[in-house]
């Protein structure tokens, strides 16, 4: 689960280092409500990804992305991914 919420971390829209550290934490991790919304599809479409990194699952969901629920495409459509 926590590789979940590690994941979140990278639906934030990906920036220059100066422009994340001006981003508060609630952005970059997402809200809880986001979190939430994707957990489900993170452990049914990529769960055989999850120790591989953030970016692998990401991508992951981005490739499922017409299986996703409507809520975790809208966190991911929402943070430009």
């Amino acid at each position: 689960m926590p590789r979940i919420l590690l994941l979140l971390a990278l639906l934030a829209p990906l920036s220059t280092p100066a422009m994340a550290q001006k981003q508060s934490p609630s952005q970059r991790g997402g809200t809880e409500a986001e979190q939430k919304a994707c957990t489900r599809d993170v452990t049914r479409h990529c769960r055989h990804l999850m120790d591989q990194g953030d970016l692998v699952i990401l991508s992951c969901l981005k490739e499922h992305r017409s299986k996703l629920t409507k809520a975790c495409e809208q966190v991911l459509a929402s943070h430009g991914q």
